[in-house]
């Protein structure tokens, strides 16, 4: 099997049993998590950059200090998309998380057409209309608007859409990225640790322990998926993407017994549906291309 494929697969899954090792750590504040994933992805960053000498991938910095700007922007968007996880991991709602994972490519699509004027197809527009249904159903059906999936959806929308003018790669952005979070996330445990409520030390070892690895749990799929998409297709990866929010869907309802009902049933359904069309759509509108650009 391809390489790329393989690294694919693995980030996707690793990230897909995810609610597994934030569930471990459910006596933990999702607050004091967030601070300790923060603080060990920067030094798990910062090791790999200097293991690896990629200083060179910073250099932009130098001749646009505004760059820090942009991943300002996306350090607080990334993590609050971590707390709203990890608190709805932790509460109980690891399906409607997946939800908000399954839908973000269409709300990808949406952001490009609003934000970068790109125009969609008429199947896109099938198939975003068609996830808008479902949403407004499992809203009904709910009594309540689904915002656990539409502020993950969303958050980590809009991070991908600035990622994408951003003018660094993975690993230097993901580095400032953390590095921006570094310092009120270790002023916070440093608080909690100083106010006796700290959890890093003084509950069981194997809280210690996933507390520290936070860090390396974060980095390594995101390592994985560089590799992978340097070496895949875009389209293939696209693919992938479903296996962690299909891991973490059926981790919620196999494992952790989380309801899904028949209503919740019809609106995912329904959000599946998008999800093929969108998908097949895509496949196929990149084959015409393909075609008509060997015809020429």
């Amino acid at each position: 099997m391809n390489k790329g494929i393989l690294y694919g697969i693995g980030a996707y899954a690793l990230w897909g049993v995810f609610p597994i090792y934030w569930k471990l750590l459910k006596s933990v504040p999702p607050l004091e998590i967030v601070g300790h994933r923060a603080v060990w992805s920067f030094v798990f960053v910062s090791v790999y950059v200097a293991a690896t000498n990629a200083w060179g991938g910073f250099r932009p910095v130098r001749s646009k200090p505004k760059i820090l700007l942009v991943y300002f922007a996306t350090g607080t968007l990334l993590s609050g998309n971590w707390l709203i996880y990890v608190w709805a991991v932790n509460n109980g709602f690891i399906v409607e998380s997946s939800l908000g994972y399954f839908i973000n490519p269409l709300v990808n699509v949406l952001l490009g057409m609003i934000f970068l004027r790109e125009k969609l197809r008429p199947w896109q527009w099938i198939a975003v209309g068609l996830a808008a249904v479902g949403v407004v159903y499992l809203t009904v059906s709910y009594g309540s608007l689904p915002w656990i999936a539409l502020s993950l959806a969303f958050s980590f929308g809009f991070y991908g859409l600035i990622k994408k003018m951003a003018a660094l790669e993975s690993i230097p952005g993901f580095a400032l990225e953390t590095g921006f979070m570094f310092i009120p996330a270790l002023g916070l445990l440093l608080f909690l640790e100083f106010s006796g409520r700290g959890a890093f030390g003084h509950q069981s070892a194997l809280v210690t322990l996933l507390l520290a690895l936070a860090g390396v749990a974060t980095g390594l799929p995101l390592l994985w998926f560089g590799a992978a998409a340097r070496r895949i297709h875009l389209s293939t990866l696209g693919f992938l993407q479903y296996i962690a929010p299909t891991f973490q869907f059926l981790i919620g309802v196999l494992i952790y017994g989380e309801d899904f009902s028949p209503d919740r049933l019809i609106g995912f359904c329904v959000i599946w549906g998008a999800l093929l069309i969108f998908s097949v759509e895509g496949v196929l509108h990149r084959g015409n291309s393909a075609s008509a650009a060997f015809a020429d």
